[in-house]
């Protein structure tokens, strides 16, 4: 099938990252009947196409089938951020706890690594989506938020990290690097890139079909089990089944508890003039973070815009995931305020664009790989919105682990479980929005105060955060 008509239509409501890939990608024929393959990967976001990749880089001769719901990067993956940001959920005393503190910092330098190595691939792969690293900033608009990103920097000294990790920054040389308004410093990490997702999404995709992968599109899995997806119009049996599902895991049979759907908008802003990019710096192209407990996070987009995400309606009742239309005008006159707060100068910014999706949270706030040879069921997910650089990493993960193979990367301390499931309803939506609530009275307190609010560390308990 060709990207026009309602393909074409159905690429660009995806976000507003589809809307700049010229011409639309392509619609792949959906699944029509059962098949058998070596490896089944359910989901054709990041995490199922570097898995499907991987496994084809090591070994050409599988058959590796992909089930695709939608299209090629249709969840989070062609509607996130586009940082690839050499961290990973989860607090190192979390990955201590399973692998030792040796093992913690494994994890955190295989993850800074994968920036380097997603740059590696998609300039060999001829993948154009804006690559460019120029690292991250968590930047702080008071002295409140100031003492939480100094935190940040003294804990990384005191788990080995040097300056070459981390460097705090203080206000002139923050806002030397990027005009925000007000800053008072900041936390720079080189290890973070920017790109656009969709771009990346697509290119990929079709990386894996050079490589011998089979993609199909509009195929909804609604069921998993050993050694088989089950779909409304076939079966793929195969002797390993990958879920790479994400926040839709809730829509398959059984699953509805692992996984909680969280909901994330983003705006972005017309092309801006070369006075306005000359006001604001920002000529390294650092992805960048606020201080606040509700974050935005941010990039300069490739193409002369600035991409803001963050804020809207958190959860929906019963983990549904249809949070595919447009946002809330609400939700997006809360991004652009935001957006304002920190560049006065963009008060008649016009905003092109606007959407919102879902992405994957385990009750562990922390992701995991793993497998079950037995049954050969595979997972990888629950990246809690820090998933771009992360399901590289889980792709490679999971290829060895299908292969076979004792390597560094399987002895990771996030191959494993996800841990207990989410309590039943009402008790998960009561909790998700009230613990957002708090979050929301907590930073408005902290702004007005200068005070670390106690809303807000009850919150923090609460959440696991």
């Amino acid at each position: 099938m060709t990207g026009t008509g309602h393909g074409a239509t159905r690429h660009r409501a995806i976000s507003f990252w589809y809307s700049e890939i010229d011409p639309p990608p392509r619609r792949r024929d959906p699944l029509d009947g059962s098949r058998e393959a070596d490896v089944c990967i359910v989901g054709a976001g990041f995490t199922g196409l570097w898995t499907a990749y991987s496994l084809l880089k090591a070994d050409p001769s599988l058959e590796v089938v992909v089930l695709e719901s939608e299209v090629v990067g249709f969840g989070a993956s062609g509607r996130n951020g586009g940082w690839v940001e050499g961290r990973i959920a989860g607090d190192r005393e979390h990955w201590a706890e399973l692998g030792g503190r040796s093992g913690a910092l494994a994890l955190e330098r295989a993850i800074q690594a994968t920036v380097d190595e997603i740059g590696k691939v998609t300039a060999a792969e001829g993948i154009e989506c804006d690559f460019t690293k120029g690292g991250t900033l968590t930047v702080a608009q008071t002295p409140l938020q100031l003492e939480k990103v100094r935190a940040e920097v003294e804990e990384d000294r005191a788990w080995g990290l040097g300056p070459e990790d981390s460097v705090l920054l203080d206000g002139p040389a923050t806002t030397e690097r990027v005009a925000v308004d007000g800053a008072v410093g900041a936390r720079y990490s080189p290890h973070c890139a920017r790109v656009q997702p969709a771009k990346l999404a697509v290119g990929l995709g079709e990386a894996v079909e050079r490589l011998g992968a089979t993609i199909h599109e509009g195929t909804r899995v609604t069921e998993i089990g050993p050694h088989l997806a089950r779909t409304a119009t076939g079966e793929v049996r195969a002797k390993f089944v990958v879920r790479a599902t994400e926040a839709y895991t809730a829509t398959l049979a059984g699953q509805r508890r692992v996984m909680l759907p969280i909901t994330s908008c983003m705006i972005a802003t017309e092309v801006l003039g070369p006075e306005t990019w000359s006001a604001l710096g920002w000529e390294a192209a650092e992805t960048m973070l606020d201080g606040a407990r509700r974050f935005v996070y941010i990039q300069r987009t490739g193409g002369g815009r600035i991409a803001l995400g963050g804020r809207g309606t958190p959860y929906r009742y019963g983990s549904r995931t249809d949070a595919e239309h447009p946002p809330s005008s609400d939700a997006v006159r809360s991004l652009r305020e935001r957006l304002v707060s920190l560049f006065p100068a963009l008060g008649d910014v016009t905003v092109d664009g606007a959407w919102q999706g879902v992405l994957g949270a385990p009750r562990q706030w922390a992701p995991a790989v793993g497998i079950d040879r037995q049954t050969g069921l595979a997972w990888g997910g629950g990246y809690v919105g820090e998933g771009v650089a992360a399901a590289n990493l889980a792709g490679r993960t999971l290829a060895d682990l299908i292969l076979g193979r004792d390597t560094d990367l399987t002895r990771l301390p996030w191959v494993g479980g996800l841990g207990r499931p989410w309590p039943p309803e009402p008790l998960r939506f009561a909790g998700v929005r009230g613990v957002n609530a708090m979050m929301e009275m907590a930073d408005r307190r902290e702004w007005r105060t200068d005070q670390t609010s106690l809303v807000g560390r009850v919150a923090h308990l609460i959440s696991g955060r």
